[in-house]
């Protein structure tokens, strides 16, 4: 038997969580039954080899709120958590990790707090859980430099504990590493964005997921974030500012050899000058590549509306275990 159309659908994404799965689930339920609405939770493996996905297929069959989601391989993060926004049906989306560090009893809070009438509402770890000052320093300096540079000031960007309004999940479209910048993506939207604080527990399974290439690709992604923000529909403000000061430096450095060469003096023989020249002419149009990479695939994953992540079987509460290929909901 499936759950009717659920008011709430909470999102986990989860790769290699197999030990923990049966408590994160127990504990899902014990938070969200209380609040006597129709929900449901949609687990997401990505592609996990741990033998996460065959449990997810064995507890849907006794757990009608539950909702399993097996993708094909692993995409990462943002793709697994976009799979279940598509699969999700909701009013209202919640999303949260699968390590057990949030607390799924922070869950009816932070709903409460978003139908105060904010369109996303995120969870703040006021009091961290990390063992180590790795962890726990470049989180903060990423959290200051995101809020600098998007212009959404929230204390903890990282924290995966988030609810949002449907209409919302529906207006953005995730691709790279862009889950964590949600908040930066929903501003673009006009979302009214509040936050509030949440418990955060020590990992009790398994080990963390991340290692320090996040870093180098959040940047990557923070600059994305800027782009879109402020040029997405304006390119040429920052392609022509470029350009124009490209044209400049060239135009004065070629006035200046002019000047140079009337003077009696031999211009050919300065190497510095040209791989100055060059360096500069080369790293504008790299950047401007780059950009219009990041433009061309949004546009060619949009305008053909292709998803970023391939679903091998969704299987619905209740439901028994189909074979790939057969009654596998399309998102």
């Amino acid at each position: 038997m499936t759950v009717a159309q659920p008011n709430i659908s909470v999102v986990v994404p989860l790769y290699n969580e197999a030990d923990g799965l049966e408590l994160l689930l127990e504990q899902l339920l014990e938070a969200m039954r209380p609040m006597e609405e129709p929900f449901e939770l949609v687990l997401v493996d990505d592609g996990s080899t741990d033998g996460t996905g065959k449990r997810l297929q064995q507890l849907a069959r006794n757990t009608p709120e539950l909702v399993a989601v097996l993708l094909r391989r692993n995409y990462g993060q943002t793709p697994s958590m976009a799979a279940g926004f598509d699969v999700s049906r909701g009013r209202v989306v919640v999303t949260m990790d699968g390590d057990l560090q949030n607390d799924p009893d922070d869950i009816p809070r932070i709903i409460n707090r978003l139908r105060e009438g904010y369109d996303l509402v995120s969870g703040w770890r006021h009091q961290r859980q990390d063992k180590t000052l790795s962890r726990k320093l470049p989180s903060q300096l990423a959290n200051r430099l995101i809020g600098k540079v998007t212009g959404v000031q929230l204390h903890d960007y990282g924290c995966s504990l988030k609810a949002y309004r449907r209409e919302l999940v529906e207006d953005m479209n995730l691709y790279g590493e862009l889950h964590r910048f949600l908040p930066a993506l929903a501003s673009i939207e006009g979302a009214r964005i509040d936050e509030i604080k949440v418990n955060h527990r020590a990992r009790q399974f398994g080990h963390s997921k991340y290692g320090i290439d996040r870093t180098f690709r959040v940047l990557m992604d923070l600059f994305t974030v800027w782009f879109l923000q402020r040029f997405l529909t304006q390119p040429m403000h920052v392609f022509g500012f470029a350009g124009l000061l490209a044209i400049t430096i060239g135009s004065l450095t070629g006035f200046h050899l002019l000047v140079v060469k009337m003077m009696g003096e031999d211009i050919g023989s300065r190497p510095l000058l040209t791989l100055s020249v060059v360096l500069v002419l080369a790293g504008v149009q790299m950047f401007c590549l780059g950009l219009l990479g990041e433009l061309l695939m949004r546009t060619y994953h949009e305008s053909q509306n292709r998803s970023i992540y391939r679903i091998r079987q969704v299987l619905r509460g209740g439901d028994h275990p189909v074979a790939d290929g057969s009654a596998v909901e399309d998102v």
